[in-house]
This record gives structure tokens, C-alpha cells and sequence, in this order.
């Protein structure tokens, strides 16, 4: 049986903050901590270190995005998902470069958010799909691009790296391709090192910035 998979909750507000934990129970999750505040999101993040915190920006000091930056800061390994009312542009950039890894609106279903807990405990992006339009097209505006898309990339990494700017997980990349789960993997090794960076999370950023994204070829 594997391990099953620390979240911590993160909401001022105690009936939504309580039903997020209990889905989360229900459906298998470990919750190892709750918190009311940004401080205390920090202390119980740092006693129990879980791998996923679902985290709502609007907090009492410090907020949902400070928050975000100190966790990270403190353990790289983590993941966060923002689980938030607002569905403003400039909240969902502000939480996606401090760090968060998924975004959702608290319109959000149920079976989304369980859905997106697992993913961004996988290592994959989640957003809620209106979101994601708004940041990727201001991430293309705020961003210069110092090298351009694919420049020293196969045409199979750029392939792989637009997937990944989609949210795709690498099963399903590796489905869509007819490839190895590990050749995806490779593939996306080889485009790290090439763009010199470290993990999935810059990766998706950068194919984000660079517009590969879009769905001009299909």
C-alpha cells in the first residue's frame, strides 16, 4: 500500500477550512495540521513538514503569498495549491511566482480539488482553466524572453515542454506520444539541464514565458 500523501489546510474561515478536511480524509489524504493564520501556517508547516499545502490567500498576516515564499523557502520538496475566492489576475500571479505549484477557485467541485491535491503532489501545475489563460498571457507580457522557444532544444523536447505548459502529467504525456513514462521523464531531464534549471516548476514557468502554451499547432 503506498504512503499516503501529508496535506496541511490553511483558512481563516472554519467551516470551509473543517470541509476541506474532511474530504481530504475522506478520500484517503493524511491532513497533519490545520491553521487560521499566516503565522501559524509557517509553525505548523515547520512541525510537520506535508507535502501539499492547500493554502487560501486571504489570510491574517502574513498572507496566503508570504506564506507561500517562507514554506518553499523552507522546504523546497513541498508543494503548494492555493485554494482561494478570488479569481483575480493579479492574485494568481502573485501566489505562481512566489512558488505555488496549482491555483483553484473555491468554485472549484469536490472531485477537482482532490483531483488537484494529487496532481500537485505528483509534481505537476494545476490551474483553474479561466485562470490560467489570464497568467499565461501576462507572464508573456511581464517576461523578455532571453532565449527563444526551443533554440537549443530536439524537436521532441520542445514537443514534450509545450505538454508541459498545458499541464499535461507525464502519463499522460507519455500516452499522447506513444512513449516510456521514463522516456518522458529523460526527455525532460535532458530539457533541464539544457536550460539550466532544476526543477518542473521552473521548467512550466519558463515554457509558460516562452508562449508554449498556445495552441497554434495541434
Amino acid at each position: 500500500m503506498t504512503d499516503r500523501i501529508r496535506v496541511m489546510v490553511v483558512d481563516d474561515h472554519p467551516m470551509w477550512r473543517d470541509a476541506v478536511e474532511r474530504d481530504l480524509q475522506a478520500d484517503g489524504f493524511e491532513v497533519v495540521a490545520v491553521a487560521a493564520t499566516g503565522t501559524e501556517a509557517i509553525n505548523r508547516f515547520r512541525a510537520t513538514r506535508p507535502q501539499v499545502v492547500v493554502l487560501d490567500l486571504q489570510i491574517p498576516e502574513p498572507s496566503g503569498v508570504e506564506v507561500t515564499a517562507t514554506v518553499l523557502a523552507d522546504d523546497p520538496s513541498s508543494r503548494v495549491l492555493i485554494l482561494s475566492a478570488s479569481g483575480e489576475q493579479d492574485d494568481v500571479l502573485a501566489a505562481v511566482k512566489a512558488g505555488a505549484t496549482g491555483y483553484l477557485v473555491k468554485s472549484a467541485s469536490r472531485e477537482e480539488l482532490l483531483a488537484a491535491v494529487r496532481r500537485v503532489a505528483a509534481g505537476d501545475s494545476v490551474f483553474t482553466p479561466g485562470l490560467a489563460a489570464l497568467v499565461l498571457g501576462e507572464f508573456r507580457r511581464m517576461n523578455e524572453p532571453e532565449v527563444p522557444p526551443g533554440e537549443r532544444l530536439t524537436d521532441r523536447e520542445t514537443e514534450i515542454l509545450k505538454m508541459v505548459a498545458k499541464g499535461m502529467s507525464y502519463k499522460q504525456i507519455a500516452e499522447r506520444l506513444v512513449l516510456s513514462h521514463r522516456t518522458v521523464q529523460n526527455h525532460v531531464q535532458n530539457t533541464l539541464r539544457k536550460l539550466q534549471m532544476h526543477n518542473r516548476v521552473q521548467l512550466t514557468r519558463y515554457a509558460i514565458e516562452q508562449g508554449l502554451d498556445s495552441d497554434d499547432e495541434d
